[in-house]
């Protein structure tokens, strides 16, 4: 589990970054955006849309930005109309497999910028199916550890039908089946602990190690692909050591 948290804490570094050039705003935005044509515009009987609401609420996005993505979604604005939902597979260098997360109003443009990307690094982009079976699907929170008891987190966390709870440095992570999202979600909520991450996300089933400088290079080919003006998110199965952390802090 400690990869998972290695992971987590480059997510959530490269997202204070992502705020700085404003790249994140699009991301959160989309988020909202298919949260709420899939569920509908009410946060209250919407867990997703609520989730991506108070995500981008805490990277400071602003009041109007949120309400435009929420009518976007629900057809108020029709800009929307043509956004999809795809997920790709693929390789990155030294075989370390990536499921790619993309929102787009053009799946040729996104398929076209992505291939371009994985193939320059020397990876590809794979058919449907070449890597799924390599990850599960979960459900995903991720928050500081604090002044929180870790005996009460854990009974809270199993009680509300999570698989595995993990304390690592400052971080806590709680993993669960997709089904129990919204049972963990809820009893986060009564306890008044409000997630940096609460998500359904890909994690891989087994992680692959690799020497310092080529997981350097894989996460650098990471980095390049999340920039990409379609991508929402990026999952691989490449194990994080503690010595490629030290380089990256």
């Amino acid at each position: 589990m400690s990869g998972h948290s290695h992971w987590s804490t480059i997510k959530r570094k490269k997202g204070a970054a992502d705020a700085k050039r404003g790249a994140i705003f699009t991301r959160l935005a989309r988020e909202i955006t298919i949260a709420a044509r899939d569920g509908g515009g009410d946060p209250e009987s919407n867990l997703r849309l609520q989730y991506a609401i108070d995500r981008a609420r805490s990277q400071n996005m602003p009041k109007d930005n949120i309400e435009r993505a929420i009518k976007r979604g629900t057809g108020e604005d029709k800009d929307a109309a043509a956004l999809e939902e795809i997920m790709y597979e693929g390789y990155g260098p030294h075989g370390i497999a990536l499921m790619i997360s993309c929102v787009t109003d053009n799946r040729n443009r996104t398929v076209a910028e992505l291939r371009h990307e994985l193939t320059k690094s020397g990876g590809s982009l794979g058919e449907a199916g070449s890597v799924a079976w390599q990850f599960k699907r979960v459900a995903y929170f991720a928050f500081p550890l604090a002044e929180l008891d870790p005996d009460e987190l854990f009974e809270l966390a199993v009680e509300a039908g999570a698989e595995d709870v993990t304390f690592d440095d400052d971080l806590v992570e709680i993993i669960g089946e997709v089904e129990t999202f919204k049972e963990i979600s809820d009893r986060l909520k009564i306890a008044q602990i409000a997630p940096e991450v609460a998500e359904l996300r890909y994690l891989p089933n087994m992680e692959t190690e690799l020497p310092d400088d080529k997981t350097m290079q894989v996460l650098r080919v990471v980095e390049a692909v999340e920039d990409l003006d379609d991508i929402q998110d990026v999952y691989s199965n490449l194990a994080i050591t503690e010595s490629v952390m030290m380089q990256l802090a």
